[in-house]
């Protein structure tokens, strides 16, 4: 368990330190990527996941609850195992490994993240600006519909890694890193695209509690959307999968 555990701290940190970093390089004042744009960020995001899924390899590179709870709903191991490392079964106690070190590597990711912008942090930004680094919010703000659009957007991201299972690609990380920036191109625009609870909620945290100047609130009434909205579409997303293969 302390396997599982320190792979998805280290592939998760990996994963919001690069991710929270490019948006950070995008909209925090006099960086060199400062105004670079939406496409960055994406491109950005992208390459974070790549990043991370080589780091937890050998635990299966969930860094993602959504992902987690979809596996156990499919009725998948949580990885397979190789010649090297072991099958790891779904089950509860591994779930809340898994989780556990998703939701602490996050955390830390954002804080090193945090860390390599610092100065930039001290320049004068609108406090939703400096949240943005961290965590995701709507551009239209309706709950309901903010919901629905993590859900489809979680969905598709879970699905979609599911089939990648039997089908004959051989691009590993890639392709999962080249859907996440699919998915942030297509249906990115109304909320973010947090389509992970661990990567919203732990840089959220970090947020909370970091010494930033002038942050303001950490929008903790918009906080269950990227959580519970991940979480339904990795499970739907699970179920589907296991009735189409």
């Amino acid at each position: 368990m302390m396997d599982i555990f320190f792979s998805e701290v280290m592939g998760t940190a990996m994963l919001t330190l690069l991710g929270c970093g490019v948006v950070a390089n995008v909209v925090l004042p006099r960086t060199k990527g400062f105004n670079s744009g939406w496409i960055v960020i994406t491109f950005g995001w992208g390459l974070a996941v790549f990043a991370g899924v080589y780091v937890a390899f050998r635990t299966g590179a969930h860094l993602n609850p959504a992902v987690t709870l979809g596996l156990w709903a499919n009725g998948s191991d949580f990885f397979g195992g190789n010649d090297t490392y072991a099958a790891i079964p779904a089950n509860f106690s591994n779930a809340v490994v898994y989780i556990a070190g998703e939701l602490v590597g996050a955390f830390l990711g954002a804080i090193l993240a945090w860390a390599a912008h610092r100065q930039h942090f001290q320049e004068d930004a609108d406090p939703g600006t400096k949240l943005a680094v961290f965590s995701t919010g709507p551009a239209i703000r309706s709950y309901g519909w903010n919901f629905l659009t993590e859900v489809i957007g979680t969905f598709v991201l879970v699905f979609v890694i599911l089939m990648f299972g039997p089908s004959p690609s051989g691009l590993g990380p890639l392709a999962v890193a080249l859907l996440v920036v699919g998915i942030g191109l297509s249906l990115g625009g109304p909320t973010g695209y947090a389509i992970n609870p661990a990567r919203d909620l732990g840089p959220r945290i970090a947020h909370a509690v970091l010494p930033i100047r002038g942050k303001g609130s950490s929008d903790w009434g918009y906080s269950w959307v990227p959580v519970f909205g991940p979480i339904l579409g990795g499970v739907i997303a699970g179920v589907m999968a296991a009735a189409v293969v």
